[in-house]
């Protein structure tokens, strides 16, 4: 028997998104949907978050044109959390990165580049 679907919001309505690469399993970005950011996801296949600091929903890539379309969408156990399989159409990190996590924190608290 198929469970419901019943996001678990936050107190600001919104859930963690967690996007990973749908070949490669590389975690790309984490951003935040409300309600309506998960029923356009779901509805388009197209990646879209609310910007809690520009306090609007946006699909990725409306301006820069790298926009994440969705493969799969896991929910987690609590349904508080979800994980998008994408497929992305250019570099995923505002910096121009393939994904957001190109950097570890060394020994010493210092940034350093993730070597492939």
């Amino acid at each position: 028997m198929a469970e419901a679907l019943v996001p678990r919001f936050d107190e600001r309505g919104l859930l963690t998104a967690v996007a990973v690469h749908a070949a490669t399993g590389q975690v790309l970005m984490v951003a935040h949907m409300n309600a309506e950011a998960l029923e356009r996801t779901l509805s388009t296949r197209q990646a879209h978050f609310w910007s809690r600091s520009r306090r609007r929903l946006w699909r990725k890539g409306e301006t820069s044109g790298h926009g994440l379309a969705v493969q799969e969408v896991l929910i987690d156990c609590d349904q508080d959390a979800v994980l998008l399989k994408v497929t992305p159409s250019g570099p995923v990190c505002h910096t121009g990165a393939a994904g957001c996590f190109f950097r570890r924190i060394g020994p010493d608290g210092h940034l350093e580049p993730v070597s492939d």
